[in-house]
């Protein structure tokens, strides 16, 4: 299965544009001396060495872990602060945002009433939410039904961003806003994972209880597993911090269901043993054990284009690189301002939270979680994970002419446009060049080009392959390493573009702004025949997020592309002014 593919495709695509972080932060950190492996306390010593590393090296304010197996709590810490300015160490009970995590709690909640007799997941998604409707292009296509929702194959587009962050909104409010919106896909195409899914299979949650869905998880998950300091919340009252460890407020979340958990690594602790334990801590039952089977089972091993992706209902069964261990379960949480991550594995009955409260953790915590996983697996269960065999890229003729490449590629951060160079692929994303080179093989190996002139060799690029390949009438590019595949993208052809949409090209502000993160940049750009979208964001500086863009009639453009965020409809208003219309955000062409 695909164990390391995603993570480190995830990271190298993002960090790759900071060359010098990227080679700071990939290397697997050598152990500490004088401490010997073997015994529980060594998993105690080297994690929390490690987590202090991880700290000073990014900045971080906090850091709590939770390492557990069915029976009993095997570890719990807090590293760094709680509240820097006060002194407030973190520990075991340290509220954090756990953002996406939310989606595990929500598909529990969903199964619970599917136990019940109260929600059948492959009934339409619409029987338990009056009024939701979308408009759709796929009219042969089925319904979208709760099981679709919890394995990220509804063809909902990724959010809605009118109102997501900012301001603390009702969540349900959505159901209606969304009906002049498009599907971006017919259901069980390919994974795209939607935000706004969970968010809706929230609101059927409320429908069907008839309770806030706050209130339901409280009762029916929270109190029976005694997580007295869990919660969803929008705004939470405690500090987070920005990537250079200075203090902020929380960004206000409107969609609770997919990302407004709060919790502790004390109470995730209490949820990973009732999982491990099938459904049941401390005689209070949550879930049935086939339930928790079925929410652990690959649900998507048919659809072509999902390729080594596995994804389970509301657990994501892969990228999390551990070996010999059986199937891996986890879930993440990327919030602007917090990042975390809880890892499972059911057959060895072990699992591993952790959690921050600093916008530069991300890479850290899965770090720290992937570390103690592999370390207890060694120590209580005897299993050692295999040493890295990645050979060195070596090179060879490329199967077809180099030329053949050249293209515009839609990919997971964005466009790529490459080009046939020296014996080699260019390929420019972002303002920065990869190599592709050729292993003979019908594959290309990566480097970075430093100041897009000199190839230099980054490990994290080791045993990373791309490649071109016809999926159901589509040339897609893949990722590869050893016998892991994933999508990475599309390659995109530049359809006709009609007249007046020219019209369009230009830079564009807010009608009416919303609250929360707004773009110091907006553009719609024609470059090579291709409609371009530019989007960039004070908070993440360098970072210049391009789309392409594919015009289906002179009022309607899709963003190209597979997987989330792709094929979500932009809509164009005809008249004096130039707008533009996109998940309900309102846009107009700048005159000056």
């Amino acid at each position: 299965m695909i164990r390391r593919l995603r993570g480190v495709v995830a990271r190298v695509l993002f960090l790759v544009f900071f060359p010098l972080l990227l080679i700071a932060a990939c290397a697997t950190p050598p152990q500490p001396p004088a401490v010997m492996a073997g015994d529980p306390g060594y998993i105690q010593r080297y994690i929390g060495w490690l987590i202090e590393q991880e700290i000073k090296r990014n900045h971080i304010a906090g850091v709590s872990i939770a390492l557990v197996d069915e029976r009993q709590v095997l570890w719990t810490a807090g590293f760094g602060y709680e509240d820097v300015a006060a002194g407030r160490a973190a520990g075991a009970q340290t509220p954090y945002r756990l953002g996406s995590i939310a989606k595990v709690l929500t598909a529990t909640a969903a199964m619970q009433l599917a136990e019940e007799g109260r929600m059948d997941i492959d009934r339409p998604l619409a029987d338990y939410l009056p009024g939701f409707a979308l408009r759709s292009r796929f009219t042969a296509s089925e319904p979208i039904t709760p099981r679709n929702v919890m394995d990220h194959h509804s063809g909902l587009p990724a959010n809605f961003l009118r109102g997501m962050l900012g301001e603390a909104r009702p969540f349900s409010d959505i159901v209606t806003a969304v009906r002049d919106e498009y599907v971006a896909y017919p259901p069980g195409f390919v994974f795209s994972y939607s935000n706004l899914g969970v968010t809706l299979l929230g609101a059927a949650i409320e429908q069907r209880t008839g309770e806030p869905f706050d209130r339901r998880l409280r009762r029916s998950v929270f109190e029976p597993l005694a997580m007295h300091d869990t919660r969803f919340e929008s705004n939470p009252a405690f500090k987070v911090y920005d990537p250079e460890g200075k203090p902020i407020q929380p960004i206000p979340l409107r969609d609770l269901p997919s990302g407004g958990l709060v919790s502790t690594a004390d109470d995730m602790a209490r949820f990973m043993r009732m999982v491990l334990a099938g459904g049941e801590l401390d005689g209070h039952r949550v879930l049935r054990d086939e339930t928790l089977a079925e929410m652990l089972r690959p649900q998507n091993e048919h659809i072509a284009l999902d390729l080594g992706l596995r994804v389970g209902l509301g657990w994501m069964l892969s990228g999390i690189d551990i070996r010999n261990a059986g199937p891996v379960a986890s879930h993440g949480g990327a919030l602007f301002d917090s990042h975390s991550l809880m890892v499972l594995l059911p057959e060895q009955k072990l699992g591993v939270a952790v959690m921050s409260n600093s916008a530069a953790a991300q890479d850290a915590v899965k770090r720290i979680a992937t570390e103690t996983l592999k370390l207890a697996l060694e120590t209580y269960r005897g299993i050692r994970q295999p040493e890295n065999g990645n050979a060195a890229t070596e090179t060879g003729p490329a199967q077809m002419p180099l030329s053949s490449y050249a293209a515009w590629y839609d990919s997971m951060i964005g466009l790529v446009k490459v080009n046939p160079a020296r014996d080699a692929l260019d390929a420019e994303v972002m303002g920065h060049t990869l190599q592709l080179r050729p292993q003979g093989d019908g594959r290309f190996g990566l480097r970075y080009k430093l100041l897009g002139l000199i190839p230099v060799h980054i490990g994290a690029f080791d045993g990373l392959r791309v490649s071109v390949r016809n999926i159901d009438g589509r040339r897609v590019l893949v990722g590869h390493i050893g016998e892991d595949t994933i999508l990475l993208g599309e390659r995109l052809t530049p359809t006709p573009i009609p007249q007046a949409l020219l019209d369009y090209v230009g830079e564009y502000e807010f009608v009416d702004a919303p609250d929360g993160f707004l773009p110091e940049h907006m553009a719609m750009r024609l470059e090579d025949g291709m409609l371009i979208g530019e989007c960039s964001l004070p908070q993440m500086p360098g970072f210049l997020l391009r789309i392409g863009l594919q015009p289906i009639s002179a009022n309607e453009v899709l963003i190209s592309g597979l997987g989330t965020g792709k094929g979500e409809t932009i809509r164009v208003l005809e008249g004096e002014e130039k707008r533009l219309l996109f998940s309900g955000l309102d846009l107009r062409k700048k005159t000056n």
